[in-house]
């Protein structure tokens, strides 16, 4: 988190350019010197970008990316990063994919294991303000533990959106013993629509051919979830 040590280690570089300052105090310097963990947030940030742009510096870039981080804590967007000011599209790309390779092997370590449908929405917390609906597909294993999270499809839901071949593509590829099917709601509403009772039917359909358990469907938006299981809808 950011704190006084990281307001005065900006100060300070404020005024040296990083190629003057000492090497123990330039980012991949201290990072190879002393490990990872004693870089703040700004600097682990100054190292994935690695560099700024004619505007910005990377030092300047770094503080402004760290501060965006804090305040959006578990909702990291290529929208709210594209916002900041000299962070353009390939620099988000650059966060998002650190972001998203550490939740990969977090989850892979954890083995996150799903009881109830509370237990799925802190998986969903990266789509629950998207101004977009995205349609997820998570593949459990026989312990109901989550194998990997994958979303399909960006859009409007519809059936003939979301074919069968791309929703268990992964999940039978994962070897996976059942799924569970989640999306947002963009306007806040969790009521399922008609659209997303049919494409429910047909995915729970095509799964039971495939040998596949259905164990949820999750509805989720800033005001909550909706889950299909809990309200006899699976």
């Amino acid at each position: 988190m950011l704190n006084i040590r990281v307001w005065f280690y900006f100060i300070y570089i404020d005024m040296h350019r990083v190629s003057e300052l000492p090497p123990f105090d330039r980012p991949r310097e201290k990072l190879h010197e002393k490990g990872a963990h004693s870089l703040s947030d700004a600097e682990l940030v100054a190292v994935i970008l690695g560099s700024g742009n004619k505007d910005n510096d990377v030092r300047t870039l770094s503080l402004k990316v760290a501060q965006v981080l804090k305040q959006n804590l578990g909702i990291i967007t290529l929208e709210n990063l594209t916002g900041i000011d000299g962070i353009g599209p390939a620099k988000a790309a650059q966060i998002m994919a650190g972001f998203e390779l550490a939740r990969r092997y977090l989850m892979e370590g954890e083995k996150v294991k799903i009881t109830c449908a509370r237990d799925i929405v802190p998986l969903l917390k990266d789509i629950s303000e998207r101004k977009q609906e995205h349609f997820v597909c998570m593949s459990l294993n026989g312990a109901n533990e989550v194998i990997e999270s994958r979303v399909i499809t960006v859009g409007l839901l519809d059936r003939t959106q979301i074919h069968p071949r791309e929703v268990f593509a992964d999940a039978l590829m994962d070897r996976a013993a059942s799924v569970i099917f989640a999306h947002n709601h963009p306007s806040g509403d969790l009521t399922p629509s008609e659209a997303d009772l049919r494409v429910q039917r047909q995915l729970t359909e095509a799964a039971g051919i495939l040998g596949l358990r259905v164990l949820d469907h999750v509805i989720i938006s800033r005001k909550g979830f909706y889950s299909f299981q809990e309200n006899g809808l699976i």
